[in-house]
């Protein structure tokens, strides 16, 4: 059975860069065998949040957040794609996370940061740790984190460069770090029911 794997993008800027990361996590991800899905906080246009999923009567939230729900409860792993903003988390990316708790619970996470400056955007992704670990979800200690991006991935998310080749070398571990929870809570939610 594929890894179900919803990979999680956020950037609402014009000239985003990051989505270079989260094309080539899908891209590599797939070639290892697992079902990813991008999820693009800007495609899906959630509103800032005033009712999360859980508030609306069963049947009345907003198409897409209903369908996005679902896609949540059936994943079985999530990776964030997150750049930095004035050392913090993007937000469009966290209005969207911020919608949904429950569906979140019982599986794992993990980070991949990127700016386009040296630190790659290592402040959101320690701010990311704590709140998906808030939200019930199991970080993996391995992160990716991209510096330069617009020089380490091209157009179309493949790597170049020395950068595109630090990427290229630390993704197997990264994956390999998410397959092992990711099997190790599935096995696990079929076996025992969560204790909440």
């Amino acid at each position: 059975m594929a890894d179900r794997i919803l990979i999680f993008y956020g950037s609402y800027r014009a000239d985003r860069q990051g989505i270079r990361l989260a094309d080539y996590l899908v891209r590599a991800f797939a070639e290892r065998g697992a079902a990813p899905e991008l999820i693009d906080a800007k495609a899906i246009g959630l509103p800032m949040l005033d009712r999360m999923y859980k508030e609306y009567p069963k049947g009345e939230a907003p198409p897409a957040m209903e369908a996005l729900a679902a896609k949540i409860r059936a994943a079985d792993a999530f990776v964030f794609v997150t750049g930095e903003y004035n050392w913090g988390q993007q937000p469009g990316l966290k209005n969207l996370t911020d919608h949904f708790l429950e569906e979140w619970f019982w599986r794992p996470a993990a980070i991949a940061s990127y700016s386009a400056g040296r630190l790659a955007g290592a402040h959101a992704s320690v701010a990311w740790h704590g709140t998906l670990s808030e939200m019930g979800m199991v970080v993996v200690s391995s992160t990716l984190a991209v510096g330069s991006i617009g020089h380490a991935l091209d157009a179309d998310g493949h790597p170049t460069g020395d950068g595109g080749a630090a990427l290229a070398r630390a993704f197997p571990r990264f994956a390999d770090d998410l397959g092992w929870w990711t099997a190790a809570a599935r096995d696990r939610r079929a076996s025992v029911p969560p204790p909440y």
